[in-house]
């Protein structure tokens, strides 16, 4: 099982799709390989310090959640070897040939990516936005082995074929309540490491979030406080989802951008699965797309 996230910033992982992959390496062990792929520099994202130490900082804090969380961390540089500029992203050719062949590189099973708002009137950001809809244009490209050939050169009369992931959207908070979403993941079980691996990004939790006001939030004092502002905030989005449960979720949206998927394969790869209406309506979607029904 290889599981690749796709986001645009340092720390997107740690509070979307964490608990996913902890879950999956404690079921499957070595067998599972997870691997974490931001698209900027991170330089932007803080008040106080300037452009270079804030991505010097920001790339060192994703680097000790990788350690900690016994993932696999790459950092997104175009065919120029240059890392796109945080806030400045185009979903342009070489963004598209950069993210084809770091794809194609890994061969995942299961890509986790952000979403396309469905309501026009819910809010972005803008890189986001941009990563959701590169992802998006590129996956039928994976298997065309010469899409990119003039960035990466290659053998072009000798291909193998490439695996193509199934391709499922993250939570985005921008989004509001503008989100729907397929599969709930229990995190619950996982969820003190989630909050460890999110506090390693202290220059954004002790310092930007809260400054930058987003989140009215205090800056936390301790892990502990951490872990139950972090938890304040599940809950908050899952009464926002009309989750009634108390326990922490993770939640996904499969989309037909990539292999599409038996809902049975998915109950059988994905720990801690919660059932429910919305499964029938999501099987009935993806008989639709295979050509089922």
């Amino acid at each position: 099982m290889k599981a690749l996230f796709v986001h645009a910033h340092y720390d997107d992982y740690e509070f979307t799709t964490a608990g996913t992959f902890a879950l999956w390496r404690s079921r499957l062990g070595p067998s599972f390989r997870g691997r974490v792929l931001i698209v900027t520099d991170g330089a932007a994202g803080h008040h106080f310090r300037t452009r270079a130490e804030t991505a010097r900082l920001r790339r060192r804090e994703q680097q000790a959640s990788a350690r900690r969380g016994g993932y696999e961390f790459e950092l997104l540089r175009y065919p120029n070897g240059r890392v796109p500029r945080e806030g400045c992203l185009e979903t342009d050719p070489p963004l598209l040939a950069a993210l084809w062949k770091a794809i194609r590189d890994f061969e995942p099973d299961y890509l986790f990516c952000p979403p396309l708002p469905a309501d026009p009137l819910a809010g972005v950001h803008a890189d986001h936005l941009v990563v959701a809809e590169a992802v998006r244009r590129v996956a039928y490209l994976l298997n065309v082995p010469h899409a990119y050939t003039p960035e990466y050169p290659a053998n072009e009369r000798r291909s193998k074929p490439c695996t193509v992931p199934v391709i499922l959207q993250t939570y985005d908070s921008y989004h509001a309540d503008a989100t729907a979403f397929d599969l709930a993941v229990d995190i619950e079980p996982v969820f003190p490491l989630v909050a460890e691996l999110a506090w390693q990004h202290q220059s954004q939790i002790s310092e930007w979030l809260p400054w930058v006001g987003r989140h009215q939030m205090e800056p936390p004092a301790s892990p502990g406080d951490w872990a139950r502002a972090l938890r304040e905030r599940y809950q908050r989005r899952q009464r926002a989802l009309g989750i009634r449960s108390r326990r922490l979720v993770e939640v996904f949206t499969v989309t037909a951008w990539g292999e599409v998927p038996t809902l049975a394969r998915l109950q059988g790869d994905f720990p801690g699965l919660s059932s429910g209406s919305h499964l029938r309506r999501l099987e009935a979607r993806l008989r639709r797309w295979r050509g089922e029904a």
